[in-house]
């Protein structure tokens, strides 16, 4: 038995991590309740075990009396003496026994708590040694599939990858390596329980900050960011030094900064933008290439409203509305988008509104406006180096034609127009 304890506590202080100090103190109370259910229930037992051996001693304390009540947990005086003189009533006499008495039961009992305590050794130590690298970024092995979670073997202990905390479209198998944010420690029944995130917003947030030094030492800050697991992020930057470009600094050298954080997520779009107070200035930079008009604030209920060409609105909305949706989370503004309305004007329209551009004229008439129009010249401006003999030829008659010249020529010196 002593082999078998020691390899225990060598197992668990090496594997775990678990002391053998705190192992031995399990393992006595395991074995001290365990041993109330068997032979001896109601002994009061002394248990020790040496660290270096394993060797586990175990002694039946009595009750030092002068009259004995219950011969299982009394001893006279004059018998406890002859273990040790030094011992009186009302002292505890021990009397050494063999560990294999404590019977069956108690040693199936006392296995089974001592497993049990080990769990809350592991679970405790789990809890410590990660409590402080949430948020961090971790790597393990897809061990196995649990009801749609993935767990993960982190080295030291096992976490969950959620299905809701996965990115759509990824899939990974046992043996695979993974790398995932620590998003969270919850305490359940079982135990302290680690939860591992690659969907969430902080898992590239936290990526930029490995991946870009400059934002490791804070010289580029991430003002805002939002996302859409396994589709885009939106990325709003800030330079603390005028010096330092922060789009260019996120991108890197031909783009291999951001190529890198694009690969890990699996393909996932990412859009760097510099970061702006101004919310219309923000707005614009976030939903290039398509060009916000006629833009208005409401800055009571945050909302911006404007309006995109036709051929803009399809790219300002993106694809289920997501670029809409991205763009509001990022500046932190509702938006209203519509469509720039286009009036359609008709032939027979354009040509009643160039015979109205004749009205100006005293002496021209809407029916000679027409005529004037249908031969071409639609409006005054146009009437230059014009002769009676075109626009009888165009179809006026000769008065007309005449009247037509001396209207145009008397609203020209009335107005100071040179030919």
């Amino acid at each position: 038995m002593s082999n078998e304890i020691l390899s225990v506590l060598e197992y668990m202080e090496k594997e775990k991590g678990i002391s053998r100090d705190d192992m031995i103190k399990a393992i006595v109370t395991a074995i001290k309740g365990a041993s109330h259910k068997g032979i001896n229930s109601g002994q009061e037992l002394k248990i020790e075990i040496n660290p270096k051996s394993g060797a586990l001693s175990a002694w039946a304390m009595f009750n030092v009396v002068d009259s004995i009540g219950d011969s299982s947990v009394d001893m006279h005086v004059d018998k406890a003496r002859q273990i040790d003189p030094e011992l009186n009533i009302g002292d505890m006499a021990p009397v050494e026994i063999d560990p294999s008495f404590l019977g069956r039961i108690a040693a199936q009992t006392a296995r089974q708590a001592i497993m049990q305590r080990l769990r809350q050794f592991e679970k405790e130590r789990i809890y410590d040694d990660y409590k402080d690298t949430i948020g961090d970024i971790v790597s393990g092995v897809v061990r196995r599939r649990d009801r749609g979670d993935l767990v993960i073997d982190l080295g030291k202990a096992e976490a969950v990858l959620p299905s809701k905390e996965r990115v759509p479209g990824e899939d990974y198998n046992p043996g695979e390596r993974i790398r995932s944010l620590l998003l969270n420690i919850e305490h359940t029944n079982r135990g302290p329980e680690l939860i591992l995130s690659r969907a969430s917003v902080k898992f590239v947030r936290r990526l930029f900050e490995l991946e870009v030094t400059e934002i490791a030492d804070k010289t580029v800050v991430i003002e805002s960011i939002a996302r859409e697991p396994g589709y885009r992020t939106k990325i709003a930057v800030n330079s603390k030094e005028p010096r330092v470009d922060p789009v260019g600094a996120c991108v890197g050298a031909r783009g291999a900064r951001v190529k890198s954080i694009v690969r890990e997520l699996g393909g996932e779009k990412i859009d760097i933008i510099r970061y702006f107070s101004d919310p219309v200035k923000m707005l614009e930079e976030a939903i290039k290439p398509a060009i916000p008009q006629n833009i208005k604030l409401d800055k009571d209920s945050r909302r911006i409203y404007f309006e995109v060409s036709e051929s803009d609105l399809s790219i300002a909305i993106g694809r289920r509305g997501q670029n809409a949706r991205l763009t509001h989370k990022l500046i932190g503004w509702k938006l209203d988008i519509s469509k720039i309305e286009t009036q359609q004007i008709g032939f027979d329209a354009k040509v009643k509104a160039a015979v109205a551009g004749w009205n100006d004229i005293s002496g021209i008439s809407d029916e000679l406006a027409k005529k004037l129009v249908d031969i071409g010249i639609v409006n005054p401006e146009a009437f230059v180096d014009v002769d009676i003999e075109d626009l009888v030829g165009g179809g006026l008659t000769q008065e007309e034609a005449e009247a037509t010249i001396n209207h145009v020529n008397s609203y020209r010196e009335t107005h100071n127009i040179v030919q």
